[in-house]
């Protein structure tokens, strides 16, 4: 799908020039850039901020990319036509934004195209992955075949998601609600509370003082400060994770982290394997594989490893011998992968492989949400209680001096 780019770069006389080119990638725009003999230093999509005002075409999600796969399979299986079982399809989708698409598609086949090729100008819908995938099928002539194993692994993808964001999101929603009711508590409930003991003087206890002065702060200037200290942080991290530096650096630190990193290893090498593993199985080359595999890995941790190790396997030595030497992945990863190469049957052990971190993950998920439970209830209560204790203090103090 074409998408408007904003270009700036210098010229070989160092002049600077910016503009606009229309290109399916960012490697098409770089690629015409070169032949004007200008250095891209930034590249932007275009944002169409009337088009999303107004409603463009909505986001087509792996869902409807699960759907039509298998609907498409099994059209190709009955014998119909590429073109015919496109123009269908293209009609019943509900995603009017996969409908267009496919539109797009059955056009560039009936054109002389193949549907690997019309697939790879649609990044943003159909990742490289199923395209080589495809292609692949169409080589060896199984592309039913092949469009079954691809939705196997969109919804097994999208199981292992859907169950990481299932853990988040009971920690997330208690600390937003802690942080929101002690908020609330400190800026509108304790100043009445500091009111009335001004009024009757004396020295207040020391939590009582301590909770006094955090909420003038926070209801003060502190609480301006403390929201845009909050929204700089986040906004400098997107920032930096935007370059290739920041990218790897904040990838290694989500590795290193004491419960999150072994969870996202867990995925990272069930990911690592399934994906691999699906690209083998259905005829792509190796090298290919790895280089696919490394992009969609979704760290650059892994994705430098994937392909130090790609390097190795291009000079001649097996997959498991470089995997070991980078360290990423378990030594029980690479034994197994080791003993697949040397009985034939890499794919196999591959799934394998991803079956049972697919397991580990599921057990870690599960231990993440259990912990995670009580030490959240210790906050909330904890924090709450030390509120409210800190402010009947000087009440029982008043009512023993009435006393």
């Amino acid at each position: 799908m074409a998408t408007v780019f904003q270009w700036s770069g210098k010229t070989t006389r160092g002049a600077l020039e910016s503009g606009e080119i229309t290109a399916s990638t960012k490697d098409e725009v770089i690629a015409q850039l070169k032949k004007r003999n200008i250095t891209p230093t930034l590249i932007t999509e275009k944002k169409e901020a009337v088009r999303k005002l107004f409603g463009g075409a909505p986001k087509v999600k792996d869902k409807d990319i699960v759907i039509f796969t298998r609907q498409f399979s099994t059209m190709i299986d009955a014998g119909l036509p590429l073109v015919q079982a496109l123009d269908i399809l293209s009609t019943q989708v509900e995603n009017k934004g996969l409908a267009k698409v496919l539109a797009q598609i059955k056009e560039d086949v009936e054109a002389g195209s193949t549907y690997a090729d019309s697939l790879k100008k649609h990044p943003k819908v159909f990742s490289e992955l199923y395209a080589n995938m495809v292609a692949a099928g169409e080589a060896g002539g199984i592309l039913d075949t092949i469009l079954n194993r691809l939705a196997a692994y969109i919804e097994k993808s999208m199981k292992l998601k859907k169950k990481v964001k299932g853990a988040m999101t009971y920690p997330i929603v208690v600390s937003t609600v802690a942080i929101g009711a002690i908020t609330v508590i400190m800026v509108f409930v304790v100043p009445i509370f500091s009111k009335m003991f001004a009024s009757l003087g004396g020295t207040l206890p020391l939590p009582t003082k301590m909770i006094i002065d955090l909420s003038n702060f926070l209801a003060g200037i502190g609480g301006i400060m403390s929201a845009g200290a909050i929204a700089g942080t986040i906004f400098g991290i997107k920032q930096f994770r935007q370059t290739e530096k920041g990218m790897h650096i904040t990838d290694k630190i989500l590795l290193r982290l004491p419960i999150f990193g072994m969870l996202l290893n867990k995925m990272s090498v069930a990911k690592f394997t399934r994906t691999l593993g699906t690209l083998v199985s259905s005829g792509v080359p190796i090298l290919d594989g790895l280089e696919i595999t490394a992009k969609t890995s979704g760290n650059k941790v892994i994705e430098f490893a994937i392909m130090e190790v790609r390097k190795s396997v291009t000079g001649g030595k097996t997959l498991a011998e470089p995997l070991s030497k980078a360290k990423v992945f378990p030594p029980m990863v690479t034994h197994m992968i080791s003993v697949g190469e040397s009985t034939g049957a890499l794919d196999s052990m591959l799934s394998k492989i991803a079956d049972f971190y697919d397991d580990e993950v599921d057990a870690a998920v599960g231990n993440l949400t259990a912990m995670m439970e009580p030490l959240l209830m210790v906050f909330l209560g904890g924090s709450v209680g030390f509120i409210v204790i800190a402010m009947y203090l000087p009440i029982f103090k008043l009512i023993t001096l009435i006393k």
